[in-house]
């Protein structure tokens, strides 16, 4: 029987979601599962590691139902995994169990330690070995806190039975019943651990940080054979010796399903976070603008790089005017109060909820709301939150241009808040470029699902996947240039009375 299937599991910061894809990259089914999101104290974010991967493998489950009858699992050719990059888990590998919850990408509580480290001066041999800056952000200084303050983690270590991975590695360990524990490059150059010139462990970055090399998986090309599927999964046993294919970052995974194969291609995806990406093809770019360097994936020999910055706090924004203040009951609500005002009335809100992320990196900063007058009401408000957004990729876009000379001639855009065309509308004009958006705003999974299905064999090249991107809408810029600036001036004045307020 053809195989003519691609299975993608997409392990998010809020949600897993299983997506089947047919070989134009249409989506045949997908499911979701939600899960809870913990806030043991102010600045630390965690999740149940076990629930990140029932949720994956319930989502996985409705898939199955869903196809069921119309398509035998005999057609899907393989699976590619994409995850929330820098969360952190450590388990048992004799018991499968983690010692503590992941700890997630967004979570603050080893910023005092990253102060430390870089008193120490330690900023350059990081950044010149990994791309990246000493931050909370990453998950080298998330090993240590866990094995600082879990006694059963050292303990562990020194046995030889504790084993570290970000989410791609612990979906991977699970689901071939413990038989491969590897990360993909793009995965490891989020770890501060990784050299990503030469592609392996650093014994200096991991001495820096007293963390055992013991624990890591062994890095591996995005695009290679990861394992197969486990026989005896509950739920799952007709997808035992389905080939994982390819396993990939988030946001690298969008790139690649964005189609941007050719160096100076960007994209920006509007999640959880905004995370604005651009090939540089074969050559790491240094960065003058406090953005990051990296791995964007690795398919066989061939490694391509990509030049990132990131905002910590986008889509989630929504998420907290919806679910703490309650000014809304859904993100489409969001959009309807903020085109029903012609402008936000002077108000700017900085979503530093988690700090500043890239061309800032202020970990000390909170979120913030200026220019309130008695006329603010919440139509204003909700046109801030949404303003915000395409103001801090604005802020990557600057630093990203001045990095690379390259001036973009369209900004290509997916992730969940992409669907708001008011957002887009507003980030044209704030840019003064293009916004091109797919008809697949799935492009996460859809890139996940082109990686593993190239590696196998579904798509022949490149070339067959570009032919596969279908427009959706092209949004072209609408304000004039001045006013754009006016606009960009306040917004600069606003992030200014954000920034360094938590001592």
């Amino acid at each position: 029987m053809p195989k003519k299937y691609v299975l993608a599991l997409d392990q998010g910061t809020t949600s897993s979601r299983a997506i089947l894809f047919d070989r134009q990259g249409s989506i045949v089914a997908k499911a979701q599962k939600e899960y809870e999101q913990r806030y043991p104290q102010a600045g630390w974010v965690e999740h149940d590691p076990m629930e990140l991967l029932y949720s994956q493998m319930n989502a996985l489950e409705l898939v199955l139902g869903e196809i069921e009858g119309r398509i035998t699992v005999a057609e899907i050719a393989c699976i590619g995994v994409t995850n929330q990059r820098e969360t952190t888990i450590l388990w048992d590998k004799m018991t499968g169990r983690p010692v503590y919850n992941a700890v997630v990408w967004q979570c603050r509580r080893t910023a005092p330690f990253c102060e430390r480290l870089k008193a120490q001066g330690y900023e350059g041999l990081v950044n010149e070995k990994t791309g990246l800056v000493i931050d909370a952000y990453f998950s080298g200084t998330k090993i240590r806190w866990i094995l600082d303050n879990v006694p059963a983690a050292r303990a562990l270590a020194e046995q030889d039975r504790l084993l570290f991975g970000t989410v791609e590695t612990w979906l991977i360990w699970n689901f071939t019943g413990g038989r491969s524990h590897v990360t993909d490059y793009s995965n490891a150059s989020r770890t501060m651990l990784f050299d990503v010139d030469r592609l392996c462990w650093d014994e200096e970055l991991c001495a820096m940080l007293d963390i055992p090399m013991n624990i890591l998986p062994k890095p591996v090309p995005s695009g290679a054979f990861h394992g197969e599927v486990a026989a005896g999964l509950i739920g799952l046993h007709g997808l035992a010796g389905i080939p994982i294919t390819g396993a990939i970052g988030d946001q690298p995974a969008a790139l690649f399903g964005q189609a941007c194969f050719q160096a100076g291609q960007a994209k920006n995806t509007f999640g959880t976070g905004c995370f604005l990406l651009m090939n540089t093809g074969h050559q790491r770019v240094r960065s003058r603008h406090n953005l990051l360097t990296g791995v964007a994936w690795g398919i066989g020999s061939t490694v391509e790089y990509a030049i990132e910055g990131s905002a910590f706090n986008a889509g989630s924004v929504i998420q907290w005017l919806r679910d703490e203040l309650k000014l809304i009951d859904s993100a489409a609500r969001c959009d309807e109060l903020a085109a029903s005002v012609p402008d936000a009335n002077g108000v700017y809100l900085v979503p530093a909820f988690t700090g500043l992320g890239a061309p800032y990196w202020d970990m000390y900063a909170r979120g913030t709301i200026v220019g309130l007058t008695r006329g603010a009401n919440r139509a204003h408000i909700a046109r801030a939150v949404i303003e915000c957004i395409p103001y801090q990729v604005c802020d990557l876009l600057e630093a990203m241009q001045a990095d690379s000379g390259i001036r973009f001639s369209e900004l290509r855009a997916d992730g969940g808040a992409s669907v708001s065309n008011i957002m887009m509308q507003i980030q044209a004009n704030l840019i003064q470029t293009t916004v091109n958006r797919p008809e697949v705003v799935e492009t996460t999974a859809l890139g996940a699902a082109y990686l593993a299905g190239l590696t196998a064999g579904v798509w022949g090249s490149r070339d067959e996947i570009q032919r596969n991107r279908r427009v959706d809408r092209i949004f072209e810029p609408e304000l004039a240039p001045n006013d754009r600036d006016a606009l960009y001036r306040g917004w600069k004045r606003a992030v200014e009375r954000a920034r360094g307020w938590a001592e």
